[in-house]
């Protein structure tokens, strides 16, 4: 399994120069999280970013990522406003393998509970799952991800009805 950290909110910390919350160069958050865990992962930083600012080259980042890989399953941790954008474009190109998008509503910096139990269950589903295709992971959801929504007016993903 491959992870792969492309920001978003999940990775957000405090900057007390600006008084923002930014998106760091680096993967403290994931790598906080994975020290608990038994296994051992594989981890890459690719894009460091809030998910409004991503576009179609850095979808296409990802994807090339994927293709090289010798990986069958992989976690990708994004951020929720675009989230559904990247997992359909990754659903266009792979149909051999299995993706998993996760993020959080909250930074690991504010509440490291909500992103730890998202990251958690997203490689949790990408290790057992059997079936290929790109799935997205939050609010105690795992599902195809067309199937899944952010509804921002409650700041929490629901079933597409």
């Amino acid at each position: 399994m491959l992870i792969l950290n492309s920001g978003g909110t999940f990775n957000k910390r405090y900057n007390p120069l600006s008084g923002e919350l930014d998106v760091p160069y680096d993967n403290l958050a994931i790598e906080t999280i994975l020290r608990s865990c038994d296994c051992v992962y594989n981890l890459a930083g690719v894009i460091y970013k809030d998910s409004l600012e991503m576009d179609i080259q850095d979808r296409k980042k990802l994807a090339d990522i994927i293709s090289h890989s010798d990986e069958r399953q992989f976690v990708i941790v994004h951020g929720t406003d675009t989230m559904d954008k990247s997992a359909a474009f990754l659903s266009e190109i792979f149909t051999d393998k299995i993706i998993v998008l996760t993020g959080a509503m909250k930074p690991f910096e504010i509440d490291n509970v909500e992103a730890t139990l998202n990251l958690g269950m997203a490689i949790g589903y990408a290790k057992a799952a059997h079936e290929s295709g790109v799935y997205i992971c939050m609010s105690g959801y795992i599902e195809l991800w067309d199937k899944l929504q952010k509804n921002k007016k409650i700041g929490k993903f629901e079933l597409v009805k």
